[in-house]
C-alpha cells in the first residue's frame, strides 16, 4: 500500500503548492517559501461545506421561483423566471440554446448540490467505497461549476443592448441576486470540501 504525505509527515502549502515536512514542535505551521498556514486537512472542512451548501440548497427555492428578468415595454410589462425563459426558447424554435440554458442554470446546479451532499456524507459517514470515482467526481464539481452563471451572463447582455432603446427596458430581477448567491455559496463550498478527507476515511479503514 502507497503511504499517504500525512503518513510521511508531509503538508502542502494550498497558496504556493510548495510541498514541505511538518515541523516536530507542535503549533501552527507555515509554509517556509510564502510564510502561509499549512495544515494536514482544511479546519472545519465538513462543517463549512455543509453550512453552505445548505444555504445554497435553501436560495435554490426563490432562485427559480422569483422572476429572473423584468421586460418593461410599450405594450406593457413581462416578468420571467428562468424556467419560462426556457420555455420561451422553446417555443420560438431556439431549442439549442433552451437545452444549454436548461442544463446549465437547472441540471449543473442540482446535480453539483447532490454531488456536494454525497461527498459531504461519505466523508462523514467513512464510506470506504469508490475513493478514486469519488475523487474524480470532486473534480468534475470544480470543473463545471462556473457553467452555472450562464444565466446571469445572458441578463447582463441582454440589460445592456436593450437600454440603449428608448422603446423597451430589461431589468434584473430578484431571481438574479438568488440565483447568483446560489452559484457562490456552491463554489464556495466545493472549495471548503477537503478530497483528501474521502482517501484518510479509505486508509483508516484498512488500518483499523
Amino acid at each position: 500500500m502507497t503511504p499517504t504525505a500525512l503518513q510521511l509527515g508531509l503538508l502542502v502549502c494550498e497558496d504556493c503548492a510548495l510541498l514541505s515536512r511538518r515541523p516536530a514542535r507542535p503549533g501552527q505551521a507555515r509554509c517556509p517559501r510564502c510564510g502561509a498556514p499549512v495544515h494536514p486537512r482544511r479546519p472545519d472542512s465538513l462543517a463549512r461545506t455543509w453550512a453552505l451548501l445548505s444555504a445554497a440548497i435553501v436560495l435554490y427555492f426563490p432562485a427559480n421561483l422569483l422572476p429572473i428578468m423584468e421586460t418593461s415595454s410599450l405594450f406593457g410589462s413581462q416578468s420571467d423566471t428562468i424556467l419560462s425563459g426556457i420555455a420561451f426558447l422553446w417555443d420560438s424554435g431556439s431549442w439549442s440554446i433552451a437545452v444549454v440554458v436548461f442544463v446549465a442554470s437547472v441540471l449543473v446546479p442540482i446535480a453539483k448540490m447532490l454531488a456536494l451532499a454525497l461527498l459531504a456524507l461519505s466523508v462523514q459517514a467513512r464510506w470506504r467505497w469508490r475513493p478514486r470515482e469519488r475523487t474524480r467526481l470532486y473534480r468534475m464539481i470544480e470543473l463545471v461549476g462556473r457553467w452555472s452563471m450562464l444565466d446571469i451572463y445572458v441578463v447582463t447582455v441582454l440589460v445592456a443592448l436593450v437600454q440603449v432603446s428608448a422603446l423597451a427596458s430589461i431589468h434584473a430581477g430578484p431571481g438574479t441576486i438568488a440565483f447568483g448567491a446560489v452559484v457562490v455559496l456552491t463554489m464556495f463550498a466545493s472549495m471548503a470540501f477537503d478530497p483528501r478527507l474521502i482517501w484518510d476515511t479509505t486508509e483508516s479503514g484498512r488500518n483499523g
